[in-house]
């Protein structure tokens, strides 16, 4: 079968590109973010684009309110700032996409990042220059004490790296570039079952390009995402690994057709348990050779199985979780959405 590429829209001159900023209970890093984007906004060519700061406050308490009346409204590229009382991920990426809806395209950022020199030039430029429907770029590590060489070895933390024009078939949204022309006319949203979970972007991205649409990847426009000491930690990581796991099996079984659905579930439960298997293999071997190495990306390997298998048994591990909810909860059967693209 031919490769179904959606035709984009030309890029309006000047386009106008609406940056977004997420943020829940981190009022902290806000105003040292919004400096940069403002300073990213400057940097980009007017001709080439009209740029406007867009803060989503996912706490319905709007705890970043306070910071952000402290920065001084003259110095700063138009910027605007709501809250979204609902909980979760999903429901804020989606206020993000309504407050947009007068914008070309959208840049997703996350509140504990910092963009590099050029971020959104080059992001601006890449979309402009490969006609792409979403742009994703690259995410570079900033602990903030230094990691247990354990944690180094399992490579937790490394994110991809691709030449510059690589098409990628999924991608994360703390970094990326959504053409909403394209966004809207497939009528995409992000899933809100996903919106505690993790990996609403990559049933977002999965969705948009198996309807046609070309992500194209920016390897210059990095941004620093910042490492708390909290997430420096065996079990965070390991317990990180699991929600990836169930989230990629939970994403695929949602855009799976119906009638393929039980096939996948075996095969993700068989992978699930091969990976578990394998994972403890190689995790005992490295205790027995002390080789930090194989022992955490054994784990590594085998918490990602638990994942998987919990996924096509239905279970949601949910990573979001707030206050005294559940981590894990049980599903119905997933809703395919294959059918309708």
């Amino acid at each position: 079968m031919a490769e179904r590429v959606l035709a984009t829209p030309p890029v309006p001159s000047p386009a106008r590109v609406t940056v977004c900023a997420l943020t829940f209970r981190r009022p902290q890093l806000l105003p040292a973010l919004v400096e940069a984007l403002d300073r990213a906004g400057r940097e980009v060519d007017p001709a080439e684009a009209i740029i406007d700061i867009l803060v989503v406050d996912n706490d319905p308490q709007g705890t970043g309110a306070a910071a952000l009346a402290d920065l001084v409204p003259t110095h700063l590229t138009p910027m605007r700032w709501v809250v979204e009382p609902t909980p979760g991920i999903s429901a804020a990426r989606n206020r993000a996409l309504s407050e947009a809806d007068s914008s070309d395209a959208l840049v997703f950022i996350d509140d504990d990042e910092t963009p590099t020199p050029q971020w959104l030039v080059r992001l601006v430029q890449t979309w402009r220059e490969h006609h792409a429907s979403a742009v994703a770029a690259r995410v570079l590590p900033e602990y903030a004490v230094s990691p247990d060489p354990w944690i180094l070895a399992g490579r937790f933390f490394d994110r991809r790296s691709l030449p510059t024009g690589s098409v990628v078939e999924v991608a994360a949204t703390n970094n990326l570039l959504l053409d909403l022309h394209v966004v809207r006319g497939l009528g995409l949203r992000f899933d809100e079952q996903f919106g505690l979970t993790g990996g609403e972007d990559g049933l977002f991205t999965s969705a948009l390009t198996r309807a046609g649409g070309r992500i194209v990847w920016c390897d210059e426009a990095a941004v620093t995402d910042l490492v708390p000491e909290g997430r420096l930690r065996r079990r965070w990581v390991l317990m990180r690994a699991v929600s990836h796991g169930n989230s990629s099996s939970l994403i695929d079984l949602q855009l799976m057709p119906d009638h393929r659905l039980a096939a996948a579930r075996a095969r993700f439960a068989v992978g699930g348990v091969v990976r578990m298997g394998g994972g403890a293999v190689r995790a005992l071997v490295g205790a027995i050779s002390r080789s930090p190495r194989h022992q955490a990306r054994g784990l590594r390997t085998a918490c990602r199985g638990v994942g998987m298998l919990a996924g096509a048994f239905g279970w949601r591990f949910r990573e979001y979780a707030r206050g005294g909810d559940p981590r894990w909860v049980r599903i119905r059967a997933a809703a395919s959405t294959a059918d309708a693209s």
